[in-house]
This record gives structure tokens, C-alpha cells and sequence, in this order.
């Protein structure tokens, strides 16, 4: 989330709201809707929503559209909807992303128009510090000071106090099969104010277009019962909302205590860290679930103990490694397929239809991967990995620049000049490139690729 020291009033409010929610925590907020049509929050809200870029939705309008007309005027207009009661949320454009690793499987993603998100977004940063002080300290996802490293050292805590007995769970398409009404409980739980519950009823009824070979389908709308779009700027938030039933009823039924368990969570991700019985953990796991209309995913939920098998969470691979002496630990590394994906995106960048482009142009591209990749997963064992990863970006440097200097023609027997400038152009591309282990040590001078330079010879 972006910085809001320039509205001082909207981070001053959302701090009280904050203070008020933690002092009573039986109390419901009303009168909010007067603060959403605000200029200061809609400023805000563009501002996070334009952060997060983002295709447009129905309408087709981008921000570029919005910033050619007036961005004053646009948020203007948009506050007099609001004010009057004349807004009305626009139809989402879903679009089917396939899953990582998993060909010719998809997930749903709904794109609100740009004007919607900015309302949800002003929406969310007054409700946003109303429900974190609610929300368990076990849950990390979409959450303000809250991370997925977070989460995984959560993990590697439990792991390390012989919470070895883990249930590595999945919900079933669960942001697809929340309950409206109940979800809409949840909500009302701390919020009285009619005008904020109608616009969240709205955004969850909003109709779908989904638009394939050139033919639209229109589904969702005021019969809908169940589901809240990925992709909306406040289903991260009324997701978190939901699941924290069931992390307080696991607490509440006595579970943590009963299994000296700990749940992890991270939106609809989540593990249960027992001492043992953790084939009855998930049972009960199961049950509650049930009970707030959520289905465990039978096919991809399952009981590992860590010392014998392996589980993946957020990226991470957790199980048995070995130290420098040879005893073994549980400890955690980048997981097979966070390695796979970093791989294919190296390909996209170095691929035979970027050879348009300059060596530092694409050695840029690479590096701001490679930072990123690094920046998340730099904690654990990580040094195969490394090795592995920085080998393969050099072959694939390595194949971009002789592709892109092609090998020049020259009579048979004759010296040819041409082929020592290319060569050097191929070296030279090499430089450039950053490997993982220089990230951390940029002062120091690198032979970068040694090994891929001598073939490019």
C-alpha cells in the first residue's frame, strides 16, 4: 500500500477508527458513508488504485483516459455520484489466467472497471482499520505490516518448537464459494451503516462478462449467492473477513490446545502445525469449515509429518536439509515450482522476439527479476538454487546474444574481422547480467559468467 502522509486527515481518521475498534470491540461504525465521497479519499483511493496499474474493466477506460480529462474532475464527479446516491457499480470483466505449472488449468480473475475500484478502494481504508483490529495475529495475507515472509517464519517457528505433524490445507475454490449472507453478517458485525453494506451487496452482485471468440456471456448478477471476484480492490479484505471465523473457531473449539497446534494463514492458504494427531486436526478442520458453507479440498489437502515427507507453502519447500556437518534440521528452500516459474519468465525475457531489444534493456529486465525473486526467497537454504538459477540465466543470455549478433559471413580460409567484434558484443552482453549472489555484494568487482563468456568465444 502506498504511503498516506500527503492526506494527513484520511491516515488521522483511519487511525482513530483503528483505536476505537481495539478499545471497543463490540462496537459498530455508522456514519462512513459521508466520509467515502470525500476528496481526500478519493484521491487517495486513485492513487493506490493507479500504483497497482491494472488492465481496464468493461468500459475500456484507463488511466491515461482518466488523466487526459482531468483527474480532479473525474474524482468530482465520482464524489457527486456518491454523494447523491446515483453510483452504481458497472458489470466485472472476467478474465481466465492459467495456473502456474498446471497446463490448461485456470483461475477466474474479475477486473472492475477503474471507477469501481476507486470506490472500493476509499471503501476499504475505512473499514480496513475498523477489522484489523479484530483480525488473529496468524493471519499474513493482504494485510497492512503483515507479510508471506511473515507467515513463513511463523511456519519455521512452529516447525522448530516440534509442531512436525502438519496439515497442508486447501479450500476449494474459496473466494468463488463464500456465502453472501453470511459473509454480509460478518461485515455487520462492526458495521451499522446501511449506505457502505448496500455498495458491498452491489459489488458482490455485480454482473460477470466474460468474452470468448468474440462472443460475450453475462452471468453473476442480482441472483447470485455465493462469491466475491479475484481481482476486486475489497475481496482481499471480505475474504479475510470471512476466514477469520474459522481461525477463531478453531481457537474458540479448544483445537489449538487440544493438537498443541498453530494454523498459518495467508488468504485462502493455510497450514496447521500440530504436536501430533494431525489426521484428527483435519478432520476437525473439515467440520468447521462446513459449518460456514467452506468445502476442504480433499484431492490437494494432506497430512505430512516434516521429518519424512515435504510440504510447499507460499513458495516455499519445508522439510528435511542438511547442515555443514552432515546432521540433518528441518529447514525450508525455494520450492521446484517458485524455480520452474522464475525459469519461464527468464525464457520470456530472453526469447528470439526480444532480440529487437538493447543488451541493457534486457539485462535490466532480468536483474529486477532476479532482485525480486531474491528478495522473497533469500531466507533458507538457498545456495543449489542459486547456482542452478544463475547458471541458467547465463545460457539464456548466452543464446539471446548470438541470436541477436548473428555470425557474419566471410570467405572460406580467410580471416574475418567480423567475427571478433561480434565476440565482443556477445562478452559484453554477458557483463551485464547480474547473478543472484552479486545482489548481495555489489560493491565487489565480478567476473560475471565466466564459464558462458569462454563459450561465447
Amino acid at each position: 500500500m502506498i504511503s498516506l502522509s500527503r492526506w494527513e486527515k484520511v491516515e488521522d481518521l483511519r487511525a482513530k477508527l483503528n483505536g476505537k475498534a481495539k478499545a471497543k470491540p463490540k462496537f459498530r461504525f455508522y456514519s462512513l458513508h459521508d466520509k467515502v465521497f470525500r476528496m481526500d479519499f478519493l484521491e487517495a483511493a486513485y492513487a493506490q488504485c493507479k500504483s497497482n496499474d491494472g488492465a481496464p474493466g468493461v468500459d475500456g477506460v484507463t488511466f491515461e483516459d482518466i488523466e487526459a480529462r482531468g483527474v480532479g474532475a473525474y474524482l468530482a464527479e465520482l464524489s457527486h455520484e456518491l454523494k447523491d446516491l446515483n453510483y452504481r457499480p458497472q458489470a466485472v470483466r472476467r478474465k481466465m489466467i492459467e495456473k502456474t505449472g498446471q497446463p490448461g488449468k485456470f483461475r477466474p480473475l474479475g477486473i472492475p472497471t477503474i471507477r469501481d475500484r476507486i470506490v472500493q478502494q476509499s471503501v476499504k481504508l475505512l473499514l480496513e482499520p475498523i477489522f484489523e483490529a479484530d483480525f488473529t495475529d496468524n493471519a499474513y495475507g493482504y494485510r497492512p505490516g503483515k507479510s508471506a515472509l511473515d507467515a513463513i517464519r511463523d511456519v519455521s517457528e512452529g516447525l522448530r518448537h516440534r509442531q512436525v505433524n502438519v496439515v497442508d490445507g486447501d479450500v476449494s475454490k474459496y473466494f468463488d464459494t463464500i456465502p453472501h449472507d453470511d459473509l454480509m453478517r460478518s461485515v455487520e458485525r462492526r458495521i451499522a451503516d446501511h449506505k457502505i453494506l448496500w455498495l458491498i451487496r452491489q459489488w458482490l452482485k455485480a454482473p460477470v462478462h466474460e468474452t470468448t471468440a468474440g462472443k460475450t456471456e453475462i452471468t453473476g448478477g442480482k441472483g447470485t449467492r455465493v462469491g466475491t471476484p479475484q481481482g476486486g480492490v475489497i475481496s482481499p479484505l471480505l475474504a479475510n473477513i470471512y476466514f477469520r471465523r474459522f481461525l477463531l473457531a478453531w481457537e474458540q473449539n479448544g483445537y489449538g490446545q487440544k493438537f498443541q497446534s498453530r494454523i498459518v494463514n495467508y488468504a485462502d492458504d493455510f497450514v496447521i502445525l500440530c504436536e501430533h494427531s494431525a489426521q484428527a486436526a483435519q478432520a476437525k478442520a473439515k467440520q468447521l469449515l462446513e459449518r460456514i458453507g467452506l468445502t476442504l479440498n480433499a484431492g490437494k489437502t494432506r497430512v505430512v509429518r516434516a521429518w519424512q515427507e515435504s510440504f510447499d507453502f507460499l513458495g516455499y519447500t519445508f522439510g528435511v536439509q542438511y547442515g555443514r556437518d552432515g546432521r540433518e534440521h528441518l529447514g525450508k528452500k525455494p520450492s521446484l515450482k517458485s524455480q520452474q516459474r522464475y525459469r519461464d519468465r527468464v525464457r520470456a525475457l530472453t526469447a528470439a522476439d526480444q532480440t529487437c531489444k538493447r543488451p541493457e534493456t534486457v539485462a535490466a529486465a532480468l536483474k529486477a527479476l532476479t532482485q525480486g525473486f531474491w528478495g522473497y526467497f533469500s531466507a533458507g537454504a538457498t545456495q543449489d538454487a542459486r547456482r542452478a538459477l544463475d547458471a541458467y540465466q547465463a545460457e539464456r543470455m548466452l543464446n539471446w546474444a548470438q541470436r541477436k549478433y548473428k555470425r557474419p559471413r566471410g570467405q572460406k580460409g580467410q580471416p574475418n574481422p567480423g567475427q571478433g567484434r561480434r565476440r565482443e558484443k556477445i562478452g559484453a552482453a554477458l557483463k551485464l547480467v547480474v547473478r543472484s549472489t552479486d545482489l548481495k555484494q555489489p560493491d565487489r568487482e565480478r567476473n560475471l559468467f565466466a564459464s558462458a563468456a569462454s563459450l561465447a568465444k
